[in-house]
């Protein structure tokens, strides 16, 4: 009778365990969220400044918010040069392998801090883009 105790809290432990397992998508959102409240706002190079990270579940998108001050705040600042730059930067992080497995989008936003709310530029990468 008692070698049956510890064999059922370890089944018992075993599916609750198997029961709080979080899906990728549920990772990912944490994960961005958890991203923002330790890092950001950040200073990623001169002039550009990451605000915030977040993972959409419906479209599968983890995005990223940027603010551009100084010289850098003008929309002539992002061009497709810009884009190409940071499609590159998708196809070699090993640090998104995980996400690009599971297909998904990832969209950057920057907006001006002289003029607040504008949005100078957004650009999406879908799989067919960086695979």
């Amino acid at each position: 009778m008692n070698k049956t105790k510890p064999f059922i809290a370890f089944v018992l432990t075993a599916f609750m365990a198997a029961g709080c397992q979080e899906t990728l998508e549920d990772r990912c959102e944490r994960e961005a969220r958890e991203y923002t409240e330790k890092h950001c706002p950040a200073a990623v190079a001169p002039g550009i400044v990451m605000d915030s990270m977040t993972f959409e579940k419906p479209s599968q998108t983890v995005s990223y918010y940027y603010t551009l001050t100084g010289k850098l705040d003008t929309a002539a600042t992002i061009n497709e040069k810009s884009r190409q730059l940071l499609l590159d930067q998708i196809k070699n992080s090993a640090n998104l392998r995980l996400y690009k497995e599971a297909g998904y989008s990832f969209r950057y936003v920057y907006h001006s801090k002289k003029n607040k709310g504008l949005q100078l530029y957004e650009t999406l990468f879908k799989q067919k883009d960086y695979q």
